[in-house]
């Protein structure tokens, strides 16, 4: 087997054990997630999800994320303790900036945000937090430089399980001594803690605490002593810089609801994009992530001067695959989400939250979901391979980018579309970035003299799997008529109507059948390999 057959067998490998962790993980912490809803208070639920969690990703993104991408291009042969010692600099970084950051955000925030119970000390907690999980970074970033993905699978696990426990009963205790959610925010602070607590535990137990500090290298002859790598360090830097802009355009919405909507909104919201999310975080994330770790690892080796052609082929044809992958899927989400996610809703949601902006959000996100798939496909081959020059030149137009979003969801907002604006100016968002960084692929191969491996229609879903969920939505929408679905009124109990029963299995048989279709006409050809004998980690 090549080196790279084994590379491409690893990282998909990777795939499929995040998604198991994201599946397990998720299907777990959704029914203790259901029992939260009901719990927290939106007031407090919105400052949690929507505003400390903002801040939790400033520290933890623009701490880590450069030097994460500049080591995932490390090769073996240049690692070294100076290269090493990067993984500690997200540690030296964090410190100020989460001092900083929650500074800032207590001193900024609005009157009816400081006005609940336990707000500083829940700040402070989420800060601590930020950077119990920033000190575990040395020890991840070797565990995916040893492509472990059992040790990560087991450190992220633990602690989202941990977090949620620990939420749940902080808010169950609060509930039973009739604190009205007074404890709500301390309940979120302590399952955040809790988490970066299980992740740094895990990765200790595994490799020990010394990997959290710097070690010295040794001296080389004539030479200055050189905690860490210049090449790497620049190249951090570079994603480090790169990664504010990204990181804002990221958490656009956020920010934007965190200074116009209210809270009881930013709750409905926070609800809705935590259930819209379920499906990127379950099996898109996690396919990136290791598509990213697959290219940088091809491409780590590679010079202005020699390519490697069996390498080149190898990208194109993983890269084509997941896209196609994603594609088709897409299609069947938007078919049978669209008809299905008002009968949805009214399982998902709290009845609280049925007033809320959450419905309207919810059915933004069926069609959300399919361009930030695709987009992270994309997005996850160009940060494997560009240089700086390119990184530089992709971060002026992300702030284009960012300039396209805010005047998108001003503007939508302006046309009355309420919070769903938001989700709207995000598709409109990432659909250019989709351009951008397509044409990015196709000037990468053409500048090594390999357009030709770039095959582009192969994307495309198949004329039957069209055929196939078109003929499903007129199905779906017969059925509706015949079974007076949309007629039906919107408590919950209507779930129970033998009709909406019988409406529901129409759409899993039809559901179904898109899948097989597409599996028998172009999933089974993909040319993702499948590791038949997974090393054991």
């Amino acid at each position: 087997m090549s080196t790279n057959d084994s590379l491409i067998q690893d990282s998909f490998q990777s795939a499929s054990s995040l998604m198991g962790l994201q599946l397990f993980s998720r299907l777990f912490t959704f029914v203790l997630n259901q029992a939260m809803f009901r719990m927290a208070p939106p007031r407090a639920y919105g400052t949690a999800a929507i505003q400390f969690e903002l801040l939790l990703s400033t520290i933890l993104f623009l701490s880590r994320e450069g030097v994460r991408n500049a080591l995932l291009r490390v090769t073996k042969s240049k690692t070294d303790t100076a290269t090493r010692n990067l993984s500690v600099l997200p540690v030296v970084l964090g410190f100020p900036l989460a001092v900083a950051t929650a500074y800032a955000y207590a001193h900024f925030a609005g009157h009816e945000v400081r006005s609940q119970a336990h707000f500083s000390l829940s700040i402070g907690v989420y800060a601590l937090a930020a950077l119990l999980e920033l000190m575990s970074e040395p020890m991840h970033n070797l565990a995916m430089a040893e492509l472990r993905t059992g040790m990560r699978v087991r450190a992220e696990g633990l602690g989202i399980t941990v977090k949620t426990v620990v939420t749940f009963l902080v808010l169950l205790y609060d509930l039973r001594r009739g604190g009205e959610g007074a404890l709500a925010l301390i309940a979120f602070a302590g399952g955040q803690l809790a988490y970066g607590a299980a992740v740094l535990a895990t990765y200790v137990a595994a490799y020990g605490a010394g990997h959290m500090w710097l070690r010295r290298p040794p001296l080389s002859k004539g030479g200055p002593l050189q905690f860490f790598d210049p090449e790497t360090l620049r190249l951090s830097l570079t994603m480090t810089s790169q990664s504010v802009i990204k990181h804002f355009l990221t958490e656009g919405d956020k920010l934007i609801l965190s200074w116009f909507s209210p809270l009881q909104d930013q709750g409905g919201y926070a609800v809705a994009v935590n259930y819209g999310s379920l499906v990127a975080r379950i099996v898109f994330q996690p396919i990136e992530e290791a598509s990213r770790g697959f290219f940088s690892k091809v491409f780590g080796n590679f010079t202005k001067d020699a390519t490697d052609h069996v390498a080149l082929q190898q990208a194109a044809t993983a890269l084509v695959s997941l896209l196609s992958m994603q594609v088709a899927f897409s299609v069947i989400l938007l078919v049978f989400g669209t008809a299905y996610i008002q009968i949805l809703l009214q399982i998902l949601l709290p009845r609280q939250y049925l007033a809320t902006s959450a419905p309207q959000v919810l059915s933004a996100w069926v069609w959300y979901i399919p361009v930030l798939a695709f987009n992270g496909g994309l997005e996850a081959f160009l940060s494997s391979v560009a240089t700086p020059r390119d990184l530089n030149a992709q971060s002026r137009w992300m702030a284009v980018f960012s300039v396209i979003y805010i005047l998108a969801a001003v503007s939508f907002f302006n046309l009355h579309l309420g919070d769903a604006s938001l989700v709207y100016a995000n598709i409109l968002n990432l659909s250019v970035r989709i351009i951008y960084t397509a044409t990015f692929v196709t000037t990468f191969y053409t500048r090594l003299g390999a357009r030709q491996l770039l095959h582009w229609k192969s994307v495309l879903p198949s004329a039957r799997l069209l055929v196939c969920v078109a003929a499903s939505a007129v199905l779906i929408r017969i059925s509706g008529n015949l079974l007076d679905i949309e007629t039906s009124d919107a408590g919950k109990l209507s779930l129970a109507r033998a009709s909406v029963l019988l409406h529901i299995a129409v759409g899993v048989i039809l559901g179904l059948a898109s899948v097989c279709t597409w599996w028998f006409t172009s999933g089974r050809h993909l040319s993702i390999p499948r590791t038949q004998h997974p090393k054991s980690q």
